[in-house]
């Protein structure tokens, strides 16, 4: 895992300053070393946090065998060795998966982005096509953002901070970003909080030849699903899933695991136990009745692992914030990323890799929400108006259900679910803090209103690279920390993609694939269990002073940055110590960290 960055321009090493600033500004994503690597028109600086091949072959910005071709690559390549066998030509100097992308180009160009599996994000000078190409991977794990200098210079790099550092680009607040903050809590996958620094898009290549940007997509997730018997699902889903897992334990230093106690991580650490004698495990919970240690110690006991917990220690939330939300660059509101960063933090001073059982809700159908948006398709015919009378006259007589009632504010489960699920504010709420926008995300597929398993594919376009792997990149990144998600392996996710809807959840359960095919894995404990997160709230977390105090100094000064983008008589309304107030408090402490740059 490494932090990339470059700058294409005439007389490139005029910029080793520039890109020198850069790489340093990104010290965090890879501690190990830092080269920088220069062309006449082309600049390439890399920071590494060595994990394959830890010798000065495996080092980067690394250079082709002809010396015409300059790579800088952050990610790993899953399953590389196998790759590398089918480009035997290729004068090989080590054992990096670095070297086999250099291999592949010379062969088939930028077509190489089709065979390619893995999280990455990389970028290839080719010096006599005196062209840059560069690309994202499928489920936007790894990040790239880029942007045009006020020279006409070509900037790109891991992190917004990188590209700030460089000095050449005075950054624009990006009103859609915004108000597509306000309503999710956090910043689109297809914008950054700047409308002048971009980002490429998950599934997506950029091309730069002769000052022009050429951005496209290579790949969409299957749109449609296949029809499958549990039986069958069952056997196919535990091959891919150890094939998954086998090939993200490659590594040149120790591969632990994270432990929740939940299905999906507990799944993860029972596999490898399959091809580990003897494998590392880390739990965080917080100390009260409804902690998830003790599910996870079950597990470890089970299968003998070298098992780590972390527990809560009552500290300054309000120091912790100001310490960790730099890391982020954009505004940033999920709450579980302050534990997620201490569990990151306890498992680098052992750990160098560690697998997680992050997307198997959005894969599998675990969240509650997925049920009751199951009921509401199941129970409620959307377009038949006589039914939608007959509920509205109901109404009138008698309270109704909270499923009925949603179901007469939203026109099926794709609007419930875009416009209930996971919102802060909605657009009223958004124009009476002065932000207004029309801005849509995108997606590669047509989404069916009334299916559940489009609501999970729009879930993996939208939320899983906007916000779980933003957390999980940056947290771990923050402290030097490999993390993977075997879920998230191409083949593995395309099958479970496809599976049918009722092999994921019906009316009385969840992930009904992986209770299948996983059970006799797990104790019995684990097999009772539903979704559980780390088990605080915002509201017992505005339940400390320093947090308050924190909130009064940022959110109630008129003074503030934040207030330059949000009215401020108009916020005051919304400080209630809830989900809202939160989300302030995030954008604000946002505004406050980039002050200077602003």
């Amino acid at each position: 895992m490494c932090g990339i960055a470059g700058i294409i321009a005439n007389n490139a090493r005029n910029y080793q300053d520039e890109l020198q600033k850069m790489t340093d500004a990104m010290v965090h994503r890879g501690p190990d070393s830092s080269d920088l690597e220069f062309y006449e028109n082309a600049a390439l600086g890399h920071r590494r946090l060595s994990i394959i091949d830890l010798s000065e072959n495996g080092k980067q910005p690394m250079l082709s065998s002809t010396k015409n071709e300059c790579i800088v690559l952050n990610g790993e390549i899953y399953g590389y060795q196998t790759l590398k066998a089918q480009y035997p030509e290729y004068p090989y100097h080590g054992s990096s998966d670095t070297e086999v992308i250099l291999a592949m180009y010379q062969r088939k160009q930028e077509n190489l982005i089709h065979d390619l599996p893995g999280m990455f994000a990389f970028a290839i000078w080719d010096n006599g096509k005196q062209e840059l190409f560069c690309a994202r991977d499928r489920f936007g794990e790894k990040p790239f953002f880029y942007a045009i200098g006020k020279n006409n210079e070509f900037i790109f790099a891991s992190e917004i901070k990188a590209i700030l550092a460089s000095g050449l680009i005075k950054p624009e607040v990006n009103n859609d970003a915004l108000s597509h903050y306000l309503q999710h809590g956090y910043v689109s996958t297809y914008q950054s909080i700047y409308h002048n620094i971009h980002t490429l898009p998950p599934a997506h290549q950029l091309i730069w030849k002769d000052g022009k940007i050429t951005v496209s997509r290579y790949y969409s997730i299957p749109a449609k699903n296949r029809t499958l018997s549990l039986s069958d699902a069952k056997d196919e889903f535990i091959y891919l899933l150890k094939n998954a897992v086998k090939k993200q334990l490659i590594a040149d230093v120790e591969v632990g695991s994270f432990l929740s106690g939940g299905l999906d991580s507990s799944s993860i650490v029972a596999l490898v136990a399959e091809f580990l004698p003897r494998q590392t495990t880390i739990s965080f919970g917080y100390d009260h009745e409804d902690s998830e240690l003790k599910y996870a110690k079950e597990i470890a006991e089970k299968y003998h692992t070298n098992h780590i917990e972390v527990h809560e220690k009552k500290q300054d939330l309000a120091t912790s914030l100001l310490k960790i939300s730099p890391y982020f660059d954009e505004p940033f509101a999920d709450i579980s990323f302050i534990p997620h960063f201490e569990i990151c933090r306890n498992a680098k001073k052992d750990l160098t890799v560690v697998l997680s059982g992050d997307v198997g809700d959005e894969l599998f159908g675990g969240y509650n929400f997925y049920r009751v948006e199951n009921q509401l398709k199941n129970h409620f015919t959307y377009k038949n108006i006589i039914a939608k009378f007959g509920l509205q006259l109901y109404q009138k007589l008698r309270p109704i259900s909270f499923i009925s009632q949603k179901n007469l504010a939203h026109g099926n489960i794709l609007d419930f679910h875009q416009n209930f699920v996971r919102n802060s504010f909605n657009k009223n709420e958004q124009a009476s803090l002065g932000i207004t926008s029309n801005y849509k995300q995108p997606y590669s597929f047509s989404p069916n209103p009334d299916s559940l398993n489009d609501i999970m594919r729009v879930d993996l376009e939208g939320y899983v690279p906007g916000n779980m792997m933003v957390k999980s990149d940056r947290m771990a990144m923050a402290n030097s920390l490999e993390v993977r998600t075997p879920f998230l392996d191409i083949d593995f996710a395309e099958f479970c993609i496809q599976l049918p809807e009722q092999l994921k959840l019906s009316n009385d359960n969840d992930k009904i694939i992986l209770r299948e095919a996983m059970g006799s894995y797990w104790t019995e404990t684990i097999r009772k269990r539903h979704k559980q997160g780390f088990g605080m709230s915002v509201k017992s977390w505005f339940e400390e002073d320093n947090l308050v105090n924190l909130s009064n100094d940022l959110l109630k000064d008129r003074n503030q940055k934040v207030f330059n983008y949000i009215d401020f008589d108009a916020t005051q309304k919304y400080l209630k110590k809830d989900h809202k107030h939160w989300n302030l408090l995030q954008l604000a402490l946002w505004a406050h960290n980039n002050q200077n740059v602003l």
